[in-house]
C-alpha cells in the first residue's frame, strides 16, 4: 500500500505542475490511469497474498475491464467533456505507459519475492 500512495502523490503533483499550463485536460488525462493502476495493483497484491495460483487469471480478467472502460472514458473525455485533444492525449498516454511501467515492476519484484520464499522454505 505504501507504493500506491507514493506514486499517486508523485502522479498528483505531477499533474499539479502540468496542470497549470495545459489545464484540466492533464487532469483528466492522468485520472483514469491513475485510479485503474491503483485498482489494479491492491486486487494484484490480496489475490497473490490469498491465493497466488489466481493471479494471472485475475489479472487477464483484469485486463479485458481495462480496455472496456479506457475506451469508454477515452470516448466520454472527447465527445461529452470536450477536452482539447492533444493535451488530454499526451497526457493520457503518459500516465497511462508510466503507470503501467510502474505497475509491471512491482509485479515482477512480487513474482520474484515469492519465488525466493518458496526456495527458502
Amino acid at each position: 500500500m505504501r507504493r500506491v500512495l507514493w506514486t499517486a502523490a508523485a502522479t498528483v503533483t505531477s499533474a499539479v505542475v502540468l496542470g497549470m499550463w495545459f489545464g484540466r485536460e492533464v487532469w483528466l488525462g492522468m485520472l483514469a490511469p491513475l485510479m485503474v493502476a491503483t485498482a489494479t495493483w491492491i486486487l494484484a497484491e490480496r489475490v497473490h497474498r490469498e491465493s497466488p495460483e489466481r493471479l494471472t487469471a485475475v489479472l487477464i480478467s483484469a485486463f479485458a475491464g481495462k480496455l472496456v472502460f479506457f475506451g469508454a472514458y477515452v470516448g466520454l473525455a472527447i465527445a461529452v467533456l470536450r477536452v482539447e485533444l492533444v493535451p488530454f492525449a499526451a497526457s493520457f498516454a503518459g500516465y497511462f505507459i508510466s503507470l503501467h511501467m510502474i505497475e509491471a515492476l512491482w509485479l515482477q519484484r512480487l513474482l520474484v519475492s515469492s519465488v525466493a520464499k518458496r526456495r527458502g522454505a
